[in-house]
């Protein structure tokens, strides 16, 4: 579950460098709004559920907040290592248990609904983490003055709002169609099988010790978080490259990620023809 050999890292860097890709043009693209609640279209979250869950191994999970932290903070210049704690605890532990949960990998209906399931566990952490921060003074957050408890349905419709457009919308429903194209596609490239089902339950003793280690680690990330709000993030790296060259700048980090991922797919698609 934890081994790590030169396949783990192509799975890690094909999965960090695609989440980064996609992450960044979706920044390109305009927030909307509904009901005074601000919404994000990305990132494009079909493209983790469909890579990340052909391989279902704890580093493509890891890859996935590593990817963001890398293309969408440190290249861009805004970065705080406390900031990150959040991000990579939770959205780790959420796709690690989620993936436990598959019997049968052939069925493009059961990956999505796992997908939809880790997304639906990010957002709930993240709005208890944002409620908590709010509790103890360090974030301000929608609520009415007289009644701040009202906080939890802002915050709480907001994650809804999120699991729906990126959980659903430009998630689960595209993973219906890409993940049947890519299994049996990729895993070759990279010299490895196609993960193979299981009999049984969905839930098992391994799924339940994962779901135990997502509850433990919220405190962790809370205390992370609230602690960047306070102390600056301890290690930042904050040169601000798009606010001082301009939205054009986000041109960077894309065409990083993309030579990264398109250049491993080619360079692993001729050592295949060339049979290595």
């Amino acid at each position: 579950m934890f081994s790590f050999d030169h396949r783990d890292m192509m799975v890690f860097i094909l999965v960090m460098s695609l989440h980064g890709l996609q992450s960044m043009i979706t920044e390109l693209l305009p927030e909307f709004s509904v009901g005074g609640l601000g919404v994000s279209i990305g990132p494009f979250w079909f493209v983790a559920m469909s890579v990340v869950l052909l391989f279902r191994s704890f580093w493509a999970c890891l890859a996935i907040p590593v990817g963001g932290i890398v293309f969408g903070e440190i290249l861009i210049g805004d970065f705080s290592a406390l900031g990150a704690v959040e991000g990579l605890l939770v959205i780790t532990a959420s796709w690690f248990f989620a993936m436990s949960l598959i019997t049968d990998p052939t069925d493009p209906k059961q990956i999505a609904g796992v997908g939809l399931l880790a997304k639906a566990m990010e957002e709930t952490a993240a709005w208890f983490i944002d409620v908590g921060k709010f509790y103890i003074g360090v974030e301000e957050l929608e609520a009415i003055s007289w009644l701040p408890e009202t906080v939890w349905a802002t915050e709480g419709m907001g994650a809804l709002i999120q699991i729906a457009v990126a959980g659903v919308v430009f998630g689960a429903i595209p993973t219906l169609f890409l993940y049947p194209r890519l299994r049996g596609k990729i895993e070759p490239l990279l010299g490895m099988r196609s993960v193979e089902g299981r009999d049984g339950s969905m839930v098992t003793s391994s799924s339940l010790k994962r779901l135990v280690v997502w509850v433990a680690i919220l405190p962790l990330a809370f205390g992370a978080e609230a602690l960047s709000e306070t102390s600056g993030g301890i290690v930042t790296f904050t040169p601000e490259f798009v606010e001082t060259y301009g939205q054009t700048f986000l041109l960077v980090p894309i065409v990083v990620a993309a030579v990264i991922a398109f250049g491993l797919v080619a360079y692993r698609q001729r050592k295949v023809e060339g049979g290595v």
